[in-house]
């Protein structure tokens, strides 16, 4: 099934298998998009609900200056605009990181789904109220936490999420950003990043390279970060 990975690892049981199936039927096609491309601009109007089924994408924001802000990074099961859903447009860009798969759901069928099945309509109304939740918690990141702590949060947050799709065995997990893109993840400079990076391999904590992340001591990094999981609402992490 294409949308496999859809709130695996949280409230997967309160779906039944007719709502999957409705679900996995309400996609009008599958679209495959090269890396570093923007998939809706902000003001643009949202007429499909777009599922990620492989690969990574980011929500962001440019400042005068043309200077990048993410404000989300997604991974796969995600509906990365299902808030434009209601919005009818977006405040803000989505991109691809890497080369990615999509599903795109119609708006058509959203409003049958909110109409006729509404524990379904529920579940997804579920996963945008994640979205918020994880918008709350890089509010956090980024205006409590020391550089150091930013970095090692954003990375154990990446790995509950890998690891509730069976992407990350909790130690050894793929991200394949840049410096530049995890200081825009981060509020830091590119310089800033690497030197937080050095300083957490340094520690014996994580090491960052080549797209490659490992975990070295999880629990700690997860302390010095302030990073609870239950936000994420994902059952196997709390």
């Amino acid at each position: 099934m294409l949308l496999d990975d859809f709130l695996r690892g949280r409230r997967r049981d309160r779906l039944s298998h007719d709502d999957l199936e409705i679900l996995e039927a309400s996609v009008s096609h599958v679209k495959d998009l090269n890396a570093r491309s923007t998939l809706i601009s902000k003001g643009e109007p949202v007429q499909f609900s777009t599922y990620l089924i492989d690969g990574f994408m980011c929500r962001y924001m440019d400042d005068r200056d043309g200077e990048r802000q993410l404000v989300a990074v997604h991974v796969a099961g995600d509906f990365v605009d299902l808030h434009g859903y209601p919005l009818e447009r977006l405040d803000h860009d989505i991109a691809t990181l890497t080369a990615c798969r999509v599903a795109l759901v119609p708006r058509d069928r959203i409003n049958w789904i909110m109409e006729e099945r509404s524990i379904l309509a529920k579940q997804l109304w579920f996963s945008t109220l994640l979205d918020a939740a994880m918008h709350r918690e890089w509010i956090f990141r980024l205006g409590r936490l020391d550089a150091v702590s930013r970095v090692g949060h954003f990375f154990c947050e990446m790995e509950a999420k890998l690891r509730a799709v069976g992407r990350s065995d909790g130690q050894m997990f793929t991200l394949p950003m840049t410096q530049p893109d995890l200081g825009e993840a981060c509020g830091m400079t590119s310089v800033h990043m690497n030197r937080m990076l050095r300083e957490l391999k340094e520690r014996r904590l994580m090491s960052f390279a080549a797209g490659k992340v490992i975990m070295h001591d999880r629990a700690a990094l997860a302390k010095l970060s302030e990073f609870d999981p239950s936000y994420l609402f994902i059952e196997s992490a709390a």
